[in-house]
């Protein structure tokens, strides 16, 4: 009994430094969110003197934040919803097909998963640019990209949890007159709550805090989103991180507050999703 007390007060303490770690930068950035520009350069550790908090204000006129903040908003809902919409019914369609096309289709997007996105930007973007397809620069031309790169993994976490939910669901609708995509949407769709939460939070955390994806596609600077308006406090010859650690906080809160909100299912849903 004292041998377990101790393993467990050993993984309590390994993770409270891990948690202390992880929390580091974000401390950073909020104490010296508030500083002038010499003292984040001389003092970034230290605690500031004096609260500069016309820094936020000053961030939000020199981003234009209520624009990008719009923007970051436009392409995260429409590519999470249409990444949802989109794996859940090829998730049904691959859990309860047993052809070995579903088979072969749903490995093939497993194995895709493990293809970095640095590897193919620059094909997508030549294919997709003005030497290919000449596709327009706007958030619904890269909501398009996104759903192409969320897709794989979020079909995983569909195909896990709904082959857990007993087929006999499927076949008593189908006695009533129901047609799968009816009985999709009346009785399967409802059930996956807690893996839709996951997926909407884990997509809606990349998307948003995305930075690579967006500055090669979103050319004007009336379409840039809030990590590539942050880019602005950094010049060539010299740049200003007070406003540059403001920028950062005021960019983060927004998906933080999804965060928060969704946290109570994103376990439970990986759970559920990760076990065929």
């Amino acid at each position: 009994m004292k041998r377990a007390k101790r393993i467990n007060l050993f993984f309590f303490l390994v993770a409270c430094v891990l948690a202390v770690f992880y929390a580091f930068p974000f401390l950073l950035v909020l104490i010296n969110s508030v500083k002038d520009k010499r003292s984040v350069r001389n003092e970034p550790l230290a605690l500031p003197q004096e609260f500069m908090w016309e820094n936020f204000t000053n961030a939000i006129k020199k981003m234009d934040y209520w624009q990008a903040l719009g923007n970051s908003l436009i392409i995260t809902v429409i590519s999470v919803v249409a990444i949802i919409i989109t794996s859940s019914m090829l998730a049904y369609y691959l859990a309860r097909s047993k052809s070995k096309f579903s088979t072969v289709t749903f490995l093939v997007l497993v194995a895709s998963m493990i293809v970095p996105f640095q590897a193919l930007m620059i094909p997508f973007v030549g294919l997709f640019g003005e030497r290919g397809l000449n596709m327009p620069g706007n958030q619904f031309t890269i909501a398009f990209f996104y759903v192409g790169f969320g897709v794989a993994l979020s079909t995983f976490l569909y195909h896990g949890f709904i082959s857990n939910i007993p087929y006999e669901l499927d076949e008593a609708a189908a006695i009533d007159g129901a047609s799968p995509f009816k009985t999709f949407r009346k009785i399967i769709f409802p059930m996956l709550g807690p893996v839709t939460a996951t997926v909407a939070i884990i997509n809606a955390l990349w998307i948003w805090n995305d930075f690579l994806l967006p500055s090669v596609v979103l050319i004007e600077t009336d379409q840039k989103t809030l990590p590539l308006k942050t880019f602005v406090f950094y010049g060539k010859y010299t740049s200003d991180y007070g406003l540059a650690m403001a920028g950062l906080l005021l960019s983060i809160i927004p998906i933080l507050i999804f965060y928060f909100i969704m946290q109570r299912k994103i376990i439970s849903g990986i759970s559920a999703g990760a076990v065929k």
